[in-house]
C-alpha cells in the first residue's frame, strides 16, 4: 500500500469516457490512496458515455488543491464541459504550481490547456487534439504514456496499464 495516506481529486462530468475515469480510480485506490471524485455538483450522479454512473463526492468548489497529493482528469467529451469552469482551472493550476500529479488522458488535454500549463511540456493525448495541444507550447508525442515532470499523459483506453502505473509511480514518488 505505497500510496497509503495519499488523496488525489478525480474529477467527473457527463459524457466522461467509463474507462478513463474508472479504471485510474481503482488503480490508485488499489496502491491505498483515498479518491474524492468531484463534479459541479456534489451528490450528483453523472453518466459517461457508456452509461456508468459516477456519484460526485464532492462539489470541485469545495476543494482546496493544498488538501490534496494529486489529480486526475478523463477524456471523453467531459473535458470539453470541465475546462469552462474557473474552479476546475483553479485547481489543476494550483497542482501543477506545486508539482504535484496531473494524470491526463484522451481529450484531458483540453483542460490542461484551458489551464495554461502545457507550454513547453512534452505530452501525448488522443492525436484528434495534438494541434490544440501544440498550439498551447507542447511537445506532442504518439506514445502510450508521456511522463514529464508531475504531468503524467497518455493517449486512449488501450493505454490505460501503463498510465495508470505512470501515476501510481509519480504519486509514490519514483
Amino acid at each position: 500500500m505505497r500510496l497509503a495516506g495519499k488523496k488525489v481529486i478525480a474529477l467527473v462530468d457527463d459524457e466522461v469516457e467509463d474507462l478513463e475515469l474508472w479504471y485510474p480510480v481503482y488503480r490508485v485506490r488499489e496502491e491505498g490512496a483515498e479518491v474524492h471524485l468531484a463534479g459541479l455538483t456534489k451528490d450528483k450522479v453523472y453518466t459517461g458515455k457508456y452509461g456508468v454512473p459516477a456519484k460526485a463526492d464532492y462539489s470541485w468548489d469545495e476543494l482546496n488543491a493544498a488538501d490534496y497529493d494529486g489529480i486526475l482528469v478523463p477524456g471523453g467529451w467531459a473535458p470539453d464541459k470541465l475546462r469552462r469552469y474557473p474552479k476546475v482551472l483553479e485547481l489543476v493550476r494550483d497542482m501543477h504550481e506545486a508539482k504535484k500529479p496531473i494524470g491526463q488522458i484522451c481529450h484531458a488535454g483540453w483542460v490542461l490547456i484551458s489551464a495554461k500549463i502545457l507550454k513547453g511540456v512534452t505530452v501525448t493525448s488522443t492525436p484528434g487534439i495534438r494541434d490544440d495541444m501544440e498550439n498551447a507550447g507542447a511537445i506532442w508525442k504518439d506514445e502510450a504514456v508521456v511522463v514529464d515532470g508531475h504531468i503524467i499523459s497518455a493517449r486512449r483506453p488501450p493505454d490505460l496499464p501503463p498510465y495508470g502505473k505512470a501515476f501510481c509511480d509519480a504519486l509514490a514518488g519514483e
